[in-house]
């Protein structure tokens, strides 16, 4: 079960051109949005990725204004956890559980998870905020990761299963934001 106390959010890339290309993009906008909120809500460290932010674009104006307080880095290799100062913001932390959204998911996603598994860490990927351009493709990440020891959860899920009591501070909005 995941807790609070030990669980972080990476938001993996979901920036310019490619965020419009995805397969469902505004589903996947609107699902990382209601997870970040939450994320924010239950006090969550968030590490925010750009992949190539000047090819590629910036964060998606949807996401950006929620993020602006959380670390940016930017990277160019797939495998965010071949980044020096990724790694070093993930140890920062001090959670041992990552939820991990973003696109796309059979490339930057599969990679970065792969990687914090290998760095010894748990993750779960959060099916309904990760996308690819294809369904297809998305799917293949999806299994392989499941396959490789990553754990698949919902944002409704995750969130519930972080706050845990309908009698905690936090119910309210995290029910005011998955309704």
């Amino acid at each position: 079960m995941l807790q609070k106390e030990n669980t972080g959010l990476i938001v993996v890339d979901i920036q310019g051109k490619l965020a419009r290309l995805v397969h469902d993009s505004s589903g996947l906008i609107t699902n990382c949005e209601k997870l970040i909120k939450g994320a924010k809500v239950l006090g969550l460290p968030i590490i925010v990725l750009e992949q190539n932010p000047d090819k590629l674009g910036t964060t998606v104006a949807e996401l950006s204004p929620l993020l602006s307080d959380y670390p940016l880095i930017s990277k160019f290799t797939f495998n965010a956890c071949s980044e020096p100062s990724f790694i070093d913001a993930v140890r920062a932390e001090n959670v041992d559980t990552w939820l991990v959204c973003g696109i796309e998911t059979h490339v930057c996603v599969y990679q970065t998870a792969m990687g914090l598994l290998a760095l010894g860490y748990k993750v779960e990927l959060v099916n309904d905020c990760v996308a690819s351009r294809t369904a297809v493709n998305k799917q293949l990440g999806i299994d392989k990761l499941k396959s490789s020891g990553v754990n698949i959860t919902g944002v409704e899920m995750c969130l519930y299963e972080l706050v845990k009591d309908c009698r905690t501070s936090e119910f309210k909005q995290i029910l005011d934001l998955v309704r």
